[in-house]
Order: C-alpha cells, then sequence, then structure tokens
C-alpha cells in the first residue's frame, strides 16, 4: 500500500476520521480476547456517517485492502481482532439514538452501547430486552454482528428478535436497507436476518431499526443451591418443562467462589452450583411461579431455596451472576466458551466438561443461561506456562467437540470469529460449509470484510 493511496482515503475522509499513528491505532488492534496474534492495521477509520463508511468501503475495494469492522471490542471470539495492513473500521463515533413511541422502535446507529438504548426505551416507558451480561459497554452493532443473547433471552429471546430494519454497507460501498419499522414483512427473501450474526464479513451495519416492547413487570426471584451441578441442571430441564421463567441462570462452584472473591455478593461458598431463576408474570403470578420453581428445584434436590418479591433484592443476585466474567479473570489468562446443547441435555454438557478439566487438569468455572442451554465454561490458565497453553487449548477443543456430540452448538451468542472456525465445519458439515462460502463470495467476492473470522 502506497503512502498516496493512504493520503487518498485521509483526504476523502478528513484527518480527524482517519487514525495512523502507531501508539493510537494499539487500543483498536483486540477484542477482549486479547489475542496476540492481532495484526497492525495502516490506519483506524472512525466515521461518522454511512457516507463515510461508504467511501472507506469503495476505497478499500478498489485498493484490495482488507476491513475489519469494530463495534466496542468487547467481543469475546475474536471476531474484531485487526488484520495486519489492513483497515479496522470502529463504529464508536456513530451513537444515536431516537426513540418512536407510536410505533415502539428505536433508530439506533452501530456504535450506542446497549445500555444506552435501555435508559432511551425506559424514559420512554419501553424496554429493550437483550441484555448480554456486558451490556454496559457493549454495542448495539456488536450486539448485532453476533446475535447477542443474554439473562432474559430465555423468555424474551435474542437479538434477531428485536431487528425489523438494517442499514448495511456491502464490500463494494453499495448501502443497502433492509425493514422498516412495520412488526410483519414477509416480502422477498429474509436478507435482514441474514446480517444478523454475519459477524462484520458480509457488511457493515450503518443504522438498526430495533423492536420495544412495554417495560417488563417487576420481577419476583428464587435462588436455589445443590450439592453438584447434574442436580441443578435436572432442576432447569424440569422448570423448562412446565414454565417459561424471565430468567433461568447457573453457576457453578468454581463461578461462586470467583464472585465472592472478587466482591463479596452473599453467595454460599460451599455450593456446588446455583440456580437463580426469576418470573415476571403479571398480575401476582410471579409469586406463584416463583414457588413452582421452588417446589421442583427441591424435588431435583436442592439443598437451599430462597425467594423474594423484592425487585432491588432480585438484582443483586443477577447482579451477581453478571459479575462472574471479570471475576473470573482476576484468576488467570482465559480462553471463553459459549456453547450450547438441547435444553434437555444440559446435565451430560455440565458433567462433561467437569470431566474435560479433570483429565487436563485445568480450570473451568461454568456460568449459563441455562434456561436455553446456553453455557460458558471459562477455561482459566496461566499464559506464561507452555504446558498450561497446551493444556488449555486442548480442553477449549474438546469442550466444543463434546457441544457438537451432543447435537449442540459451539456459539450460543458469542460468535464464531476466529477463535472458533476450526470447530465450525464439524457442527455444520460440508454442504452447509459450501453453501456459507458461496453467499460471502457473492456479497464480498474479493474477500475484504473481515477476513480470517467464520471462514
Amino acid at each position: 500500500m502506497s503512502d498516496a493511496a493512504l493520503r487518498d482515503l485521509v483526504d476523502a475522509l478528513g484527518p480527524d476520521a482517519v487514525v495512523t499513528r502507531p501508539e493510537s491505532i494499539e487500543a483498536y488492534r483486540r477484542d477482549w480476547t486479547a489475542d496476540a496474534s492481532a495484526g497492525m492495521p495502516l490506519a483506524v477509520v472512525r466515521p461518522t456517517t454511512a457516507a463515510e463508511v461508504q467511501a472507506t468501503m469503495r476505497w478499500a475495494s478498489a485498493n484490495g485492502i482488507p476491513v475489519v469492522p469494530r463495534g466496542a471490542g468487547s467481543g469475546l471470539s475474536g471476531g474484531s481482532l485487526a488484520v495486519e495492513g489492513g483497515i479496522t473500521i470502529s463504529m464508536d463515533r456513530m451513537r444515536s439514538i431516537v426513540i418512536d413511541t407510536e410505533t415502539r422502535t428505536a433508530v439506533v446507529e452501530p456504535g450506542a452501547f446497549n445500555a444506552e438504548v435501555k435508559a432511551a426505551a425506559a424514559a420512554e416507558g419501553l424496554w429493550y430486552p437483550p441484555d448480554p451480561s456486558s451490556y454496559e459497554i457493549c454495542s448495539i452493532g456488536g450486539n448485532i454482528a453476533t446475535n447477542a443473547g443474554g439473562l432474559c433471552c430465555v423468555k424474551y429471546g435474542v437479538t434477531t428478535d428485536y431487528v425489523l430494519g438494517l442499514d448495511v454497507v456491502l464490500a463494494d460501498g453499495t448501502l443497502i436497507t433492509l425493514g422498516g419499522k412495520r412488526i410483519k414483512d414477509v416480502a422477498g427473501l429474509s436478507l435482514l436476518k441474514l446480517f444478523v450474526g454475519s459477524e462484520g464479513t458480509l457488511g457493515i451495519v450503518t443504522r438498526a431499526i430495533l423492536r420495544l416492547i412495554p417495560r417488563q413487570e417487576p420481577a419476583a426471584t428464587l435462588v436455589a443451591t445443590f450439592a453438584d451441578v447434574r442436580s441443578a441442571a435436572h432442576a432447569v430441564v424440569a422448570i423448562g418443562g412446565k414454565l417459561r421463567p424471565s430468567m433461568l441462570e447457573l453457576m457453578d462452584h468454581a463461578s461462586i467462589n470467583a464472585v465472592e472473591d472478587h466482591r463479596s455478593m452473599g453467595l454460599d461458598r460451599d455450593a456446588g452450583a446455583l440456580l437463580i431463576a426469576q418470573s415476571d408474570a403479571a398480575g401476582g403470578v410471579s409469586s406463584a411461579e416463583v414457588q413452582t420453581m421452588e417446589t421442583m428445584c427441591l424435588e431435583a434436590g436442592s439443598t437451599e431455596c430462597f425467594t423474594t418479591d423484592d425487585p432491588d433484592e432480585g438484582e443483586m443476585f443477577a447482579e451477581a451472576r453478571r459479575a462472574a466474567f471479570p471475576a473470573i479473570e482476576r484468576r488467570g489468562s482465559l480462553l471463553l466458551e459459549d456453547v450450547g446443547v438441547p435444553v434437555p441435555l444440559l446435565p451430560d454438557l455440565l458433567t462433561g466438561i467437569e470431566e474435560i478439566a479433570a483429565r487436563h487438569a485445568v480450570e473451568i468455572p461454568v456460568v449459563a443461561h441455562a434456561g436455553d442451554g446456553n453455557t460458558h465454561p471459562i477455561i482459566v490458565h496461566d499464559a506464561g506456562d507452555p504446558d498450561a497453553v497446551v493444556r488449555a487449548n486442548e480442553a477449549f477443543h474438546e469442550v466444543m467437540a463434546l457441544a457438537i456430540s451432543l447435537g449442540g452448538t459451539i456459539t450460543g451468542e458469542h460468535g464464531v470469529g476466529r477463535l472458533k472456525k476450526a470447530a465450525l465445519p464439524d457442527q455444520l458439515g460440508p454442504d452447509v460449509m459450501a453453501l456459507t462460502r458461496r453467499i460471502k463470495d457473492a456479497l464480498d467476492p474479493a474477500g475484504i470484510l473481515n477476513p480470517g473470522a467464520i471462514l
């Protein structure tokens, strides 16, 4: 890449939009995986309009330069790691949020944080449900790129269920508009859904229209302790067979104690596993549902149950669950998984992960959106110990293989990125992988959009 070509990009966008100093670029090279393999891009583009994104992609297409889209950098699968000699396009300056109360929608630019959208909706008596544990620091663009989930998704669904429209810039700089503020629309192919979860490999989202719903009712909460994860998982299966809780989260012994070491939250350190369940059913039904869940937990072997109708008290336990990632991060270097299985096979997945941890002599704390079968095994290791790194990576791949063997998935919400793509063919098979490549080739024939991610 010649200096003249890069100057053309700076001239087109202005010096404020193009970061070229290496010390400034450094902050945009990695996501939360902190992967050392991240390359050094030529520049970081920080657009403020869709037109600037178009100009960037036209320039990149003309010069054959790879482009990595980036949200808030909170990803956990290496999906926004910079590519050597490429361009990272950071959406952090595109932050506008407009709430339309009549259509119950939010028109949002991709750099807006999930928490900011929630707050703007709440100010109008509305609610945006998808709630990743990192909701305070993750962006809507990143949520769309990975089809993010969260704690309440067992009842309310994931990001794709709330995306009504998208503006997307394609690899050649074409801006397309998909969907709109209408609730029902089956005209043409479902291209809108194609871009949700595509991890920046098919296009760059510059605007999203998100569906909002009336605010959530105050929740009643159940906290149940168990001697082991299998018993807790059986309780999850029983609850899911009869009720639709608004939250059903699991923490194992190691994650409970990591949180307590990090910040005392009053969790039972002796518990083998902990379930945090909530019901937000209206008209006083929430308390009755929590009582039913308590009965099911006791039948599954719970050693102790605590219930409360106080929403603030319940939120304290939800906050303990959200604190798991930063708490476990203090224990060492991490390899983070988000494997999922059909809910009835959750007991087999959790006990299988325990066996993998023992076999490789690594610590694997687990937290889970248990109600929808989505688990987060977190492999802790010493990055300075070569043997520990090998054992951790072996465990990482065995966990994915276990999930696939149980009819599950290598990723429920974090995305494939670069960390998991080697396992994707094992889950999808050759025919689906070939179809995926054909779609990628059709929309990005030069392969410049987020190369190395997914495929």
